[in-house]
């Protein structure tokens, strides 16, 4: 995991990539290769992709689910002006934590691994 390369973050806010959580992959799984934990990371997060795309909804038990939450057309204003601002209809995704990853992070250290 790399140190977050955003200003104004505190050193210990680390970031996870892609290529980390294949490495990982690699590393955990002595069968798989570099190149097949690839393409496992890059096949799951495509079918994720699509499913919300398609509209639906992705529950893994234990970690959490991914939705896609409407927001309807609002008028919010120009902070420089003032002037209202039409703001369209969106569609979002969402994720909500899974009850056993909410106590997995509540009960762990603050301190980032080093």
């Amino acid at each position: 995991m790399r140190r977050s390369a955003l200003h104004g973050l505190p050193p210990t806010d680390w970031i996870m990539t892609r290529s980390d959580l294949v490495e990982q992959l690699a590393e955990r799984f002595g069968q798989l290769t570099q190149r097949d934990a690839d393409a496992a990371v890059k096949a799951i997060l495509e079918a994720m992709g699509d499913t919300l795309v398609r509209g639906h909804r992705i529950e893994i038990r234990g970690f959490g689910s991914f939705s896609v939450n409407h927001r309807p057309p609002r008028l919010g204003r120009n902070p420089r002006t003032g002037e209202p601002v039409p703001i369209p209809e969106r569609r979002v995704p969402h994720f909500k934590p899974g009850k056993a990853l909410r106590q997995a992070i509540e009960s762990s250290p603050t301190e980032a691994p080093s």
